[in-house]
């Protein structure tokens, strides 16, 4: 049985929330007047949290999304002129900080084994931006929309933004996001392939809820086979990318999650993966 209880868990700070419900952790960034901006204490949290939710055995899915009005608007650029501990580091001391940070941020949240669901209240700009597309589904409000925002700043970006944007909308698409960081509505980020699914701002929670809920219930070591599967396409030959999943298929043909949705369906009613 899916258990139906929730509980929080602890983030360290307020500027984080995050609760398991029904095995689906929400992950809810907490700035809503800073449109719910990365900080220093948001982002460790999250980066705790992210190794949280793929290590716990309690957590089957995970849930990102915003409070308010916004998903997440990136770094906090009015804090980018103020002076700070970085500004004593050398090149590459500066470099290696970043690495390690993005490795352990969207590099985690991408290489996370389990199904991850962005829902989208309002506006991802930059980092966030790069934060939606480390999810595997993006669930967005009618209201929401999108930029790279890089450009505006005079930066080249970062969070594997340049990859993210790339592999999920084509290069040429993604030059055009971040060349002009023009605002991308939901309507068209949905035809290009950015968006999942696009629904009415008063029922975004409820639906991306649904499907992440769908997601915790489902076969845990087939999802993370698929992901195995779905990461190489880009990298491997057709060849190849056959092997592997024919590897991957014999594997989850031997699993008890794999004997248990057989039985169901012979006896029709609903397979249960614990």
């Amino acid at each position: 049985m899916i258990s139906t209880s929730t509980y929080q868990v602890e983030t360290g700070t307020d500027e984080l929330l995050c609760h398991i419900r029904q095995r689906v952790a929400v992950i809810t960034l907490n700035r809503p007047k800073a449109r719910n901006a990365l900080s220093d204490h948001l982002t460790p949290a999250l980066r705790r949290m992210v190794r949280h939710c793929s290590e716990s055995a309690d957590v089957r899915a995970v849930l990102i999304t915003g409070s308010g009005s916004s998903f997440c608007a990136g770094g906090d650029v009015k804090g980018m002129g103020a002076r700070s501990e970085g500004d004593q580091l050398n090149f590459g001391q500066k470099l290696a900080r970043l690495i390690e940070r993005q490795r352990t941020l969207t590099g985690a949240l991408f290489a996370m084994r389990k199904p991850t669901v962005a829902a989208l209240p309002g506006p991802a700009a930059g980092a966030g931006l790069s934060l939606a597309l480390a999810c595997d589904i993006r669930i967005a409000a009618a209201s929401a929309f999108v930029s790279t925002a890089y450009a505006k700043i005079g930066l080249s970006g970062d969070y594997g933004i340049a990859w993210l944007l790339s592999r999920t909308i084509g290069p040429a698409r993604a030059r055009e996001l971040m060349l002009l960081s023009d605002k991308i509505g939901a309507e068209r980020c949905e035809t290009i392939g950015l968006f999942n699914r696009v629904v009415p701002d008063d029922v975004l929670q409820e639906e991306a809820f649904s499907i992440a809920s769908r997601l915790a219930e489902g076969p845990a070591t087939a999802f993370g086979l698929m992901k195995d599967n779905l990461d190489e396409v880009h990298t491997l030959s057709f060849t190849a990318s056959l092997d592997k999943e024919a590897e991957r298929m014999i594997l989850s043909s031997q699993t008890e999650e794999h004997r248990e949705a057989v039985s169901a369906f012979i006896g029709k009613r609903p397979p249960s993966f614990h």
